[in-house]
């Protein structure tokens, strides 16, 4: 869910040599190429536009392309975002090794992350209603109820890097 440290892990880990691969990339050109701003009223809109026209596995589809040429270099990626239930679907039989790792954080500690974070800084009442719509409109409680692994981020930057690297070493599992 938004603030649970998907960039920080991502970040942590792009440090470590793995290239990222981040869904809502696509998102942001959209915007720039519309001439919008990057603020969440107009990133849920282009969200729900891109899946009405391709369908609920919008992102998956947009994002395939990119793993391919990725996965030419590099044996292991990460992918950053996979939100919904269908993306999971589509991607999974193209490609059998994709694990699911969740990062988690209670909501009261993610709102507190999203009311000062930086970029995409959402009051605790907007962060509220995107859990909402996440849950019921992008359908991303399926790969979260399905995940291969959960990390917990309610406590420090030196303790999901503690558990990530936890993750890697133990990455015969992964």
């Amino acid at each position: 869910m938004a603030g649970a440290g998907k960039s920080e892990a991502c970040r942590y880990l792009a440090a470590k040599g793995f290239p990222v691969l981040r869904f809502g990339d696509e998102t942001d050109r959209g915007l720039r190429l519309q001439g919008l701003s990057l603020k969440e009223e107009n990133e849920r809109k282009y969200r729900e536009n891109l899946r009405q026209e391709l369908g609920m596995a919008a992102y998956a589809i947009k994002i395939e392309p990119r793993i391919n040429e990725a996965l030419k270099n590099q044996q292991s990626i990460i992918l950053d975002g996979l939100y919904s239930w269908e993306e999971y679907v589509y991607l999974q039989p193209k490609f059998p090794g994709l694990k699911l790792i969740v990062i988690y954080a209670r909501p009261q500690i993610r709102y507190r992350r999203l009311a000062v974070r930086a970029v995409r800084q959402l009051t605790p009442r907007q962060a509220r209603a995107r859990d909402i719509a996440e849950i019921e409109v992008s359908h991303k409680a399926g790969p979260i109820a399905i995940a291969d692994y959960l990390v917990d981020n309610n406590g420090s930057l030196d303790q999901l890097h503690y558990q990530l690297d936890h993750l890697l070493a133990n990455k015969n599992n992964v």
